[in-house]
């Protein structure tokens, strides 16, 4: 594993806001990596958020959902004003964000990217997403995270 402070790191320390960096064992074959996450940690999975980079069009954007529910994309692309979304191509998705598939954290990503985080991550005083590597997490507070991304909360997911 990489050591040294990854990109969401260094940002969430550069803005001074209250983060716990959590970090497990990362299983490579595991088939959810944050569903992984929320049994290592021991957390409830619709608390741990996966970050999604979703092509909308002629540019990408990124949702932010529990791991425990499916992005609704429908609601995505009303939510950013388009007609139609689609999951990006993996490549596209890791070149984009600077970040490997499984660590990709709508923190601190190479390209700022319109970003939505589900509604239902409000009903938590603290969250938590991808630091920017497998096995590592960030917690902290929605409204935060929200600040940190530029992000809008729209109800973006479905069971």
């Amino acid at each position: 594993m990489p050591s040294g402070p990854t990109p969401a790191v260094r940002v969430v320390v550069g803005a001074r806001v209250d983060y716990e960096l959590h970090s497990y064992r990362h299983d490579p074959d595991a088939t959810s990596f944050g569903e992984e996450a929320a049994a290592a940690l021991g957390v409830d999975p619709t608390r741990v958020l996966k970050t999604l980079i979703v092509d909308v069009g002629a540019r990408l954007a990124c949702a932010v959902v529990p791991v425990a529910y499916q992005l609704d994309l429908r609601g995505l692309a009303g939510a950013l004003g388009t007609k139609t979304a689609q999951l990006a191509e993996h490549s596209v998705a890791e070149r984009s964000t600077g970040y490997v598939l499984g660590g990709i954290s709508p923190v601190g990503q190479k390209r700022k990217l319109a970003t939505v985080i589900d509604d239902s991550a409000t009903k938590w005083s603290t969250v938590y997403v991808s630091a920017g590597r497998r096995g590592l997490e960030l917690e902290l507070a929605p409204d935060d995270l929200a600040a940190l991304t530029n992000a809008t909360f729209v109800h973006i997911s479905r069971r």
